[in-house]
């Protein structure tokens, strides 16, 4: 029997409405929750995902900033702008699209945002929070997946969730929000020996991996839920996971597709986590 689709876009949906409405209180009490993307050169999938980004902003009443510079531009430069941004007031949540050109370095950018407006929770300030259980901002993704696993009533607690990936993204926060939910975390990744001896005992298995169609069914335990991270181009330019989904779709009890998965959280906890500010902002 084949597992159950978790459907991304309609959980994504149903969490842009409660947002929608948070949006409406804010705004009676003054406050417009208010996003500013950088974009620096001409990339065309960081222009798709900052197009997106901008759209999503609209649908739930946010207040979207787009502030867009050439590739040559200075590290210097763009940091000056970031200190506006961080003592703008109508700006409650900062986001730089990376990769960035090679003359900036993304760490040095990435520390520049001010903590409380770190709305993609990559300042070592928040990374630090999540280590010791604190309340902060949490990278999007793993953010999302943790929504998913809620929604449809997957209790952690004592699970053994296996993470393949361990990039500052995705999935180191993801272990630790894993942790959070009382699960039993294991991470993976390329330097693994025997990756499916590891993954066939997870009841929860999140492949972070980025290789198209990884993961068979030969790495999946009978009835495990699987959450599908990857966003890869197979060899006829198809999108696809980083699971074999058609194969793997009927040992799982539940499984995210690729696209309507995780793709759609992703985006919607970004709006969260900028409602999230405007909400600490108005607190002070």
């Amino acid at each position: 029997m084949a597992g159950q689709i978790i459907d991304g876009k309609a959980i994504a949906g149903k969490k842009r409405e409660e947002l929608k409405q948070a949006v409406e209180e804010l705004k009676a009490k003054g406050i417009t929750p208010g996003l500013a993307v950088i974009l620096v050169g001409d990339d065309p999938a960081s222009q798709t995902y900052v197009r997106n980004k901008q759209r999503a902003c609209k649908e739930v009443g946010i207040y979207s900033l787009l502030l867009k510079y050439e590739e040559n531009i200075t590290e210097e430069f763009l940091l000056a702008r970031i200190k506006e941004l961080n003592e703008n007031k109508e700006i409650h949540g900062i986001l730089v699209q990376l990769p960035l050109p090679n003359q900036i370095n993304p760490k040095v950018v990435i520390e520049a945002i001010h903590p409380d407006k770190d709305v993609d929770g990559f300042h070592p300030l928040n990374v630090g929070k999540l280590l010791t259980g604190e309340d902060t901002f949490v990278p999007c993704t793993p953010l999302g997946i943790i929504e998913l696993l809620k929604e449809i009533h997957i209790d952690l607690t004592g699970k053994h969730a296996v993470v393949i990936g361990r990039s500052n993204i995705v999935g180191k926060p993801m272990g630790q929000l894993l942790l959070g939910e009382n699960a039993t975390v294991t991470y993976c990744h390329s330097k693994t020996v025997d990756l499916p001896s590891i993954t066939r005992q997870a009841d929860v298995l999140v492949s972070a991996i980025g290789q198209a169609n990884r993961i068979t069914a030969d790495y999946v335990k009978e009835g495990a839920v699987v959450i599908d991270v990857g966003m890869n181009r197979n060899e006829e330019g198809k999108l696809c996971g980083d699971v074999l989904y058609d194969e793997v779709k009927n040992k799982a009890s539940y499984i995210t597709p690729v696209p309507g998965g995780v793709g759609p959280m992703t985006i919607t906890m970004l709006l969260a986590n900028t409602v999230k500010a405007a909400m600490k902002y108005t607190a002070k």
